[in-house]
């Protein structure tokens, strides 16, 4: 897999052009592959997943289905914006930046939805942000499934596949109960990547988990965290 970037104008594209000849959508890539009516006028949106964001599910053809996430802010700075973000250089965008972690995480094997495109558009000192992974097929949040039951098996490879990314050098800054997937084989999958980083060893891996820990009391899973615990140390 090789990232390559072209331009549309004020619109920087950063995409994997395997997956969207794969996929048989919009090549080259353009801005209309991350504007939500060019796929609700195609008929293409299947669904949409809860969240800040509004992440839209779309039939990309030929099978696949991708997730397209727009960059939204939160907080009381999203009284003064919701969408843009302060200009500092391409590379350094939120977009941009998460793409490429995305695509080295997955290059090294580990669980995370393989990476699409990423897209920003400038406005002067500031741009507006969107992503696209594929969809994990069958794939749903740990918040749901443990409404259901509670499984310990599930759990602890909950904690070894966050002992994963750890090992790996990843801070996970919004390590939650819903960027935790569950696929249909009961595989964990990592997501929301956005801010996230590549660090040596250090205090920000117990803060990941007890992050994780303050989620699961939210959703009234406080149980939950021991058997993680178990599963992480495992080595």
């Amino acid at each position: 897999m090789g990232l390559a970037t072209c331009r549309a104008g004020k619109v920087f594209i950063l995409y994997d052009a395997e997956r969207l000849c794969d996929a048989a959508a919009e090549v080259p890539p353009g801005p209309g592959l991350f504007d939500p009516e060019h796929w609700k006028n195609r008929g293409r949106v299947i669904g949409e997943a809860p969240g800040r964001g509004a992440s839209l599910f779309l039939a990309a053809g030929s099978g696949r289905e991708w997730v397209l996430r727009p960059y939204r802010r939160g907080g009381l700075v999203a009284r003064l914006s919701e969408t843009r973000y302060l200009w500092t250089g391409l590379e350094r965008t939120r977009a941009f930046c998460e793409l490429r972690l995305t695509a080295d995480l997955h290059r090294r094997g580990l669980p995370v939805p393989p990476p699409v495109a990423a897209a920003v558009t400038r406005h002067g000192l500031t741009y507006e942000a969107a992503l696209i992974t594929e969809r994990i097929p069958g794939a749903r949040a740990l918040a749901s499934r443990l409404e259901e039951r509670s499984d310990e098996a599930l759990l602890k490879e909950v904690g070894r596949t966050i002992r994963r990314f750890h090992n790996a050098g990843l801070d996970h800054v919004d390590l939650n109960a819903r960027n935790l997937l569950v696929d249909e084989r009961d595989r964990v999958w990592l997501i929301d990547l956005d801010r996230c980083r590549l660090r040596p060893k250090g205090r920000w891996q117990a803060a990941n988990l007890a992050r994780l820990e303050r989620s699961l009391i939210k959703f009234s899973a406080r149980d939950a965290m021991a058997p993680i615990q178990r599963g992480y140390e495992v080595r």
